[in-house]
C-alpha cells in the first residue's frame, strides 16, 4: 500500500509502514510498482497525475461536514482525525482549524516559516536573515537577525494560543514539531492527514470487495 499527500514543495509518502518525504522533483520521476492512492493540493500536478494509470485521487472519497468554502483536502483529512482541538498543518503555509464535537467550526491560514523570510527578504535586501529558531521570546531583541525572528514566532504563537483558548492542539506538517515546542497543550503527530487517508482507503478497498462478491454471488 502507498499513500501520499502530495503539496506545494514536498510529497509525503507512506509505503509499507514507513513515512518519508521528497521534493516534488525526485516524487515526479519516482517509478512506483503498484497503486498509489494519494491527494493533491498542487494544481499544477494535478493534470499529469490524472494520466497515470496507477494513481487514484482520494479527494472524492473523503467526506467533510464544514461550511468553510474551498477548504484544501490536507486540511480536511488533518481535521477529520481530531474530534476535539485546535488542528495546526505547519508547511509553505500554516492553517489553524477548530474541532468541536467532531464539527469544524472553521479556521485561518498564515504564511509558513519560509514564506515569512521571503516576505522580509522582499522588503529589503538587509533583512534577508535566517530565522533564529533559538531566538529568546521573553526578552526583547537587540538585533535584526533576532528581532526578525522574534515578530515572526511570536506572532504566530500568540495568535495560535488566543484561538487555542485552552483546548489541546494538534500539530504536523514540516514545521510542526518545532512549533509544538512552544505550546505546553501540543501534541505532535506527523501522521494526522494519514490516519484519515488510512480510514478512506480501508472503506474503498471494502466497498470494492463487497461489489466483487456481489458480482459473483
Amino acid at each position: 500500500m502507498i499513500l501520499c499527500d502530495i503539496g506545494n514543495t514536498n510529497a509525503h509518502i507512506f509505503k509499507d509502514g514507513e513515512f518519508k518525504i521528497e521534493s516534488l522533483e525526485r516524487f515526479l520521476v519516482t517509478e512506483f510498482s503498484g497503486d498509489v492512492h494519494y491527494i493533491c493540493v498542487n494544481d499544477s500536478l494535478r493534470a499529469s497525475l490524472k494520466v497515470r494509470n496507477n494513481f487514484i485521487d482520494l479527494e472524492e472519497f473523503v467526506g467533510f461536514d464544514t461550511p468553510y468554502k474551498g477548504m484544501g483536502i490536507d486540511r480536511i483529512c488533518a481535521c477529520k482525525s481530531i474530534r476535539e482541538g485546535v488542528v495546526v498543518d505547519a508547511g509553505s503555509a500554516i492553517t489553524v482549524d477548530i474541532m468541536s464535537g467532531g464539527k469544524h467550526q472553521g479556521g485561518f491560514i498564515l504564511p509558513g516559516l519560509r514564506a515569512y523570510k521571503e516576505a522580509y527578504r522582499s522588503i529589503s535586501l538587509r533583512l534577508n536573515l535566517e530565522i533564529n529558531r533559538e531566538v529568546l521570546l521573553d526578552v526583547l531583541p537587540e538585533n535584526t537577525k533576532d528581532a526578525i525572528s522574534f515578530g515572526v514566532l511570536k506572532s504566530l504563537i500568540l495568535t495560535i494560543q488566543h484561538s487555542a483558548e485552552g483546548k489541546d492542539i494538534y500539530f504536523t506538517g514540516g514545521d510542526g514539531e518545532y512549533l509544538s515546542g512552544f505550546f505546553k497543550n501540543a501534541v505532535y503527530d506527523k501522521m494526522l492527514i494519514f490516519k484519515t487517508l488510512q480510514d478512506t482507503f480501508n472503506t474503498l478497498i471494502n466497498k470494492k470487495e463487497k461489489y466483487a462478491d456481489s458480482c459473483t454471488s
